[in-house]
């Protein structure tokens, strides 16, 4: 027999409150949530709290449909290699979310299991289901009510939803988080085509020229970056232009402070993200968060030849990066998403 079930993870400001839930029908699903997490915690404590709630069925093998390559990526890719350099990434900086892929690594040793990648919000019944219900239950933590967490697995022995405390565990110090796990059991991991591939195609190496080489993950760092970067307009009285706003959150990318925290500048990718790289590949968001994850590359300097608005909810962006490798022509486009800027699409092209 195959248990087919859905996880997913919610998260209202990122962080902000959270939710996570796994979906099999109405009559078996469970959720949960903090007042304070990220979309990937949420993401992750969802499947380990799926393969705690089936652990009484062992033998019985478990399909995750999920649409985060990160968890997938983390569970079926990442974590030998994260093990070998002792549970640190390729840049040798620690992994991110050390409790709960502690508590995963645990839980899926000696179990049968795949994941399959789904596109998220594409009308996927199990996977609507589940996201319906993680952020419903970030909405009750936001709003100080109740969550509903749901009538769990059939014969699962009873369990308190997990607390804040497993997730904030692993987000206490950002950037400086360790994992450990046990590589005891059976490895009988697997992985489909979609779990093992980004939308556009093969999991990109580190290093391989994203955009800046580094970018995303998950806090919002808007009032926070523009407070710093309009202080001195803000002081005068003037409001800071789109342009302006739009400048400063290019360089942000660009600069070391991003490179360094992968967290930082997810929120500022439009989900509909795509570069076309100055080596000619396409780069979606899901690809670039895997490169990032791996290797943050290089910081470069940035010369603006150009801002440009077009209408009153996107400027354009133009400018040359000179970085170590030489210098590169590029453009951006943001985008005003309800009332913050996002970076839709990204281009570069090699100076001759």
């Amino acid at each position: 027999m195959t248990i087919t079930a859905a996880a997913d993870g919610s998260a209202l400001g990122n962080p902000g409150p959270a939710g996570w839930a796994w979906y099999v029908n109405d009559d078996c699903w469970r959720a949960g949530g903090w007042p304070h997490g990220t979309n990937n915690q949420g993401e992750l404590m969802a499947v380990l709290d799926l393969f705690r709630a089936t652990a009484h069925v062992p033998d019985e093998h478990l399909r995750v449909l999920c649409d985060s390559q990160y968890v997938i990526n983390s569970i079926t890719k990442w974590m030998p290699g994260w093990k070998r350099k002792g549970w640190r990434k390729g840049d040798g900086k620690p992994v991110l979310n050390l409790e709960l892929l502690k508590e995963l690594d645990r839980e899926i040793a000696g179990r049968k299991y795949t994941f399959e990648w789904v596109k998220g919000h594409a009308g996927h019944d199990l996977n609507e289901a589940a996201d319906e219900r993680a952020r419903a239950a970030a909405t009750a933590y936001q709003q100080g009510v109740a969550a509903r967490s749901g009538p769990g697995f059939a014969g699962a022995p009873v369990a308190a939803v997990p607390s804040q405390a497993e997730a904030s565990r692993a987000d206490a110090t950002p950037r400086a988080d360790a994992m450990t796990g046990n590589a005891a059991g059976k490895d009988t991991r697997t992985a489909t085509p979609a779990a093992t591939a980004t939308r556009n195609g093969a999991v990109p190496a580190a290093g391989a020229g994203p955009f800046g080489q580094t970018l995303f993950g998950e806090p919002d760092l808007f009032s926070e970056l523009e407070a710093e970067a309009f202080v001195g307009t803000e002081a005068s009285g003037k409001e800071p232009s789109p342009e302006e706003i739009v400048e400063a959150l290019e360089r942000e990318l660009a600069g070391p402070d991003a490179r360094g925290d992968i967290g930082r500048t997810g929120v500022l990718l439009h989900p509909d993200f795509m570069e076309i790289g100055s080596s000619g590949r396409v780069w979606t968001r899901d690809a670039m968060m895997m490169a990032l994850e791996e290797g943050p590359g290089h910081p470069a300097e940035l010369e603006i030849l150009g801002a440009d608005r077009i209408g009153t909810s996107a400027v354009l962006l133009t400018y040359r990066s000179y970085a170590r490798q030489g210098t590169v022509l590029r453009s951006s486009l943001w985008v005003l998403d309800g009332t913050k800027w996002r970076l839709r699409f990204h281009q570069g092209t090699p100076e001759a």
